[in-house]
C-alpha cells in the first residue's frame, strides 16, 4: 500500500468515513428505530450516498482490472432479525460487495466493511456444495501447493463469514493430507485488516481498497485457469 505523506490532502470519502464512523458509534449505544428515524436524512445524504458512489466507483476498476462484469451492493442498515436470537433492527457498520453476474459457482467476490476502530477487506469464493464441493476439493488436492503459497502471499487470514469448516478431512482423502485445512472448507473467503495510512497517500481510500484487492489477483487467476 502507499505510505502516507503528510503533505497530501485527504481524499473525498474520508469524510464519509468520519461520519459514518461517528454515527455509529452514537448507534451501538443507541439501536432502535426511535433513534435511527429522525436521523435517517443524515445517513442518506453523508453516509449511504457517498458510499454508493464509492461502490459504484471500485465495480469500474475490478471490471477494468479483470476484464469481467462486476456488480456492486451496499448491504442495508435494516437487519433481518426473522431468524436471529438478536433483535437490534439496525447494523451498526458499512460493509460492501462486488460480484460478478451469472452463475459461476467459483466466480470471485469482494468486500469492504468500516465501523468505528476497524476496517476490513477481504475477497473470496463461497457456496460450495455437490459436484462444486467435489471440484474445489479436487482442486485443492492437485494444486494444493500452489494456492497455499498464493494465500500466504496476500497477507489475508481466513474469514469466519460463511459455512464453518468440517471438523475432520473429508473422505476419500487422507486425515494427515498436507492441506486438510482446506479439504475442511465448503468456501473459500479470505480478508485482513487495513489502516489508515490511506488518508494521506495519493489516491486515497479508492486506490488503497483496490490495491489491497490487486493482491488477490494471483489467487484469482489460479481459480479461473483451474477451476473455471
Amino acid at each position: 500500500m502507499t505510505q502516507a505523506d503528510p503533505s497530501t490532502p485527504p481524499d473525498g470519502f474520508t469524510q464519509m468515513i468520519d461520519d459514518s464512523n461517528a454515527f455509529f458509534a452514537e448507534l451501538r449505544q443507541n439501536n432502535t428505530k426511535d433513534w435511527f428515524n429522525p436521523r435517517k436524512d443524515h445517513y442518506n445524504t453523508a453516509i449511504k450516498k457517498p458510499a454508493e458512489f464509492f461502490a459504484d466507483l471500485l465495480a469500474e476498476d475490478f471490471s477494468r482490472i479483470s476484464g469481467k462484469p462486476f456488480k456492486p451492493k451496499l448491504f442495508r442498515i435494516y437487519r433481518d432479525v426473522r431468524f436471529s436470537k438478536d433483535k437490534t433492527p439496525l447494523n451498526a457498520h458499512l460493509h460492501m460487495m462486488w460480484s460478478q453476474a451469472g452463475d459461476d459457482p467459483f466466480a470471485p467476490f469482494f468486500f469492504f466493511g468500516s465501523e468505528p476502530g476497524e476496517m476490513t477487506v477481504g475477497f473470496g469464493i463461497g457456496g460450495f456444495k455437490g459436484e462444486t464441493l467435489t471440484r474445489f476439493r479436487a482442486f485443492v488436492d492437485r494444486d494444493g501447493d500452489e494456492l497455499a503459497d498464493l494465500i500466504d502471499a496476500t497477507g489475508f487470514q481466513f474469514s469466519t463469514w460463511g459455512a464453518p469448516p468440517l471438523k475432520k478431512v473429508p473422505k476419500p482423502y487422507a486425515e494427515d493430507h498436507p492441506h486438510g485445512d482446506l479439504l475442511k472448507r465448503k468456501n473459500l473467503i479470505l480478508s485482513g485488516p487495513m489502516d489508515d495510512t490511506w488518508r494521506h497517500a495519493e489516491g486515497g481510500l479508492v486506490k488503497a481498497v483496490r490495491s489491497e484487492f490487486e493482491k488477490a489477483r494471483p489467487v484469482m487467476k489460479l481459480w479461473e485457469d483451474r477451476l473455471a
